[in-house]
């Protein structure tokens, strides 16, 4: 009998081991918690409940949301999952959940306490129900002998709406007179597209000639329906007058080709035209030079994020393979370094810069000069590049650095894939960098057809505080849009998608005209969004004159309206000078064409401290 005894108890017992140890599978598998937030926030005072939408699960035990326990570093004291933290500050909380099998699950939250506060109220509140109109700045459009169509600002731009072109090329005109010139040479970019395919002639006319002269021209130049910049170049040999044309009438480059002309109905839409007077001259002295015959030594290669690279030389060329691009991450988790071995950059000094490129498949990111040890802290240039699949480009540059660098590298950041673009191959040869010596200076005016910003006759209105900067403002590749405001909403459209996330901005305070937060005090920003297709960025509360955001938050925009509210959770002494940013840029955005986001409500809500 005792036998039969022992038995059935070392049965039992090798069946209860087995259930703790996996049950039915076999195998015990850890729990799960759901619902935790990386970050939280409470008044110092007011209770929180950690356990507010959080679960855990386990496959083998079911529920077990009641045994999760809650610690935090500070310590706070938890009753059933709830505390009252009276002490400002960041507290780590540590959600730990254990099953019948000995396995343990964490998540973890970082709680922001912040200090009492007394009732909210309104702040600031961006009143876009004024509806200015553009600004010309001295531009007349035009639509004149038998061309038929309109001419007018509109929606931040210069809108040709021509429904035929007329007889000749001049019948349909953007013309800005009385220009005024001195011994230069002039550089013309006209930031344009249109619906339809079209041709422009641009001129400039000397108004004091007899009859009809120009200083320079160039014909036949296509405006295709992606904005992009019409260039003419021309020189004065002394003082004089010019009257700047771009005429849009009815061209026929190619007599032999009849469909080779103006098209009968299109829609030519003109952001901005920058106006370049360049003076003086310069030489150009070498400091490096390396063209990869002796191998690849001055080049490397560092990839995180999970992605994967490496460089050899090839064919006399340095070839960077990438062979897997970064799960998240960005444009700095790839990077390829050309060392520019004996050369120190001084500051104050200008240099010239060019080297070509040839990228595999589509590839777009950041070309740096700083410093190989001290990456971002001693910058002494920052541009961006874009390169088309199978493209061999010469990139050049010119920069005046404002820092000392001892160890200056050429920085590749290349992390971001294309889309469809899981592996590449970049081909980096011919690279050289100098200094520039002499007198040449180039004065760059922008004329953007907007009542906001920077140029604008509200530039210092602080009824207006909104303004947009975008790449090519800074002659990067890409990075073009416009603002303007109707029915009591902001648009920003955004005609073309840069690569990094500063190429395409909209912001709220800016160095002439910023925004004023007051001391002691938390924020809330309360948006109401739409876009007319789905796009992300970021909103940035950043304080003017340095990068220190104080808010960051990603923004998913729908073409539903959506309302979002963000909340600081940081005073300050003093009261501070801010913009506020709402940031786009993204190989994703480069490739989607023209976007439009509407503002339809702005309000920051001020929270004083008790």
């Amino acid at each position: 009998m005792k036998k039969i005894l022992a038995i059935v108890m070392a049965l039992l017992l090798c069946t209860a081991v087995f259930a703790a140890c996996g049950g039915k599978g076999g195998e015990n598998t850890a729990p799960t918690l759901e619902g935790v937030k990386d970050t939280a926030s409470v008044e110092a005072g007011s209770e929180f409940d950690a356990l507010a939408g959080v679960t855990a699960t386990d496959a083998e035990d079911g529920d077990l949301t009641s045994a999760i326990v809650i610690s935090s570093t500070p310590e706070l004291t938890f009753t059933n999952g709830k505390t009252t933290p009276s002490t400002p500050g960041n507290y780590e909380l540590t959600y730990a959940v254990t099953d019948s099998g000995a396995l343990t699950t964490e998540a973890y939250c970082t709680l922001t306490v912040t200090r009492q506060t007394q009732q909210e109220t309104e702040y600031l509140n961006f009143d876009f129900d004024n509806d200015l109109q553009p600004e010309s700045h001295g531009w007349e459009g035009s639509i004149g002998g038998s061309a038929q169509g309109t001419a007018a600002l509109q929606e931040g731009a210069y809108v040709f709406d021509v429904t035929n072109p007329g007889g000749g090329d001049g019948d349909v005109k953007l013309a800005k007179a009385g220009f005024a010139l001195k011994a230069a040479d002039y550089k013309i970019k006209v930031w344009a597209k249109s619906t339809a395919e079209t041709y422009a002639h641009i001129l400039a006319r000397d108004e004091n000639a007899e009859g009809w002269s120009t200083f320079g021209g160039e014909y036949n130049v296509r405006i295709g329906t992606k904005i992009s910049a019409l260039e003419m170049n021309f020189t004065s040999a002394g003082e004089g007058s010019a009257e700047l044309l771009i005429h849009m009438g009815k061209i026929t480059p190619n007599p032999n080709n009849p469909d080779d002309t103006t098209p009968e109905a299109f829609k030519v839409t003109i952001d901005k035209i920058e106006i370049y007077e360049i003076t003086g001259t310069e030489s150009y002295t070498e400091l490096y030079g390396n063209d990869f015959a002796e191998g690849v030594a001055d080049v490397t290669v560092s990839a995180g994020d999970g992605a994967a690279a490496s460089v050899a030389e090839a064919d006399g060329a340095a070839q960077v393979n990438i062979t897997r691009y970064p799960n998240g991450g960005g444009v700095w988790s790839i990077k390829t370094d050309v060392l520019l071995d004996g050369v120190t950059i001084e500051n104050g000094v200008k240099y010239q810069y060019s080297m070509k490129v040839t990228a595999q498949n589509a590839q777009a990111g950041e070309l740096l000069v700083e410093s190989k040890a001290q990456a971002d802290k001693n910058r002494a240039n920052f541009a961006s590049i874009s390169l088309e699949a199978g493209e061999t480009k010469t990139i050049t540059g010119t920069f005046t650095s404002g820092v000392s660098v001892s160890d200056p590298v050429f920085r590749f950041q290349i992390g971001n894939a294309s889309a469809g673009v899981t592996s590449n191959t970049l081909t980096i040869d011919d690279v050289s960098f100098g200094k520039l010596t002499g007198d040449k200076q180039t004065v760059k005016t922008t004329d953007r057809f907007m009542a906001y910003g920077r140029g604008s006759e509200n530039e210092t209105n602080p009824d207006y505080l909104w303004d947009t900067f975008n790449g090519t403002d800074e002659d990067n590749e890409l990075g073009v849009g416009t603002i303007w405001t109707e029915g009591g909403s902001l648009f920003y459209r955004i005609d073309q998608g840069g690569t990094t996330d500063w190429h395409n901005k909209l912001f709220f305070g800016y160095t002439v005209n910023p925004m004023v937060l007051e001391a002691d005090s938390y924020y809330t920003i309360r948006l109401t969004i739409k876009a007319d297709k789905p796009v992300s960025g970021t909103l940035v509360l950043n304080t003017l004159g340095s990068w220190a955001p104080r808010l960051t938050q990603a923004l998913d925009i729908t073409t539903e309206e959506q309302t979002f509210e963000f909340k600081t959770t940081d005073t300050f002494v003093l009261d501070m000078e801010f913009e506020l940013l709402f940031q786009f840029g993204s190989a994703a955005l480069a490739e989607m064409g023209e976007v439009t986001l509407e503002i339809s409500e702005l309000v920051i809500l001020q929270s004083k401290v008790a």
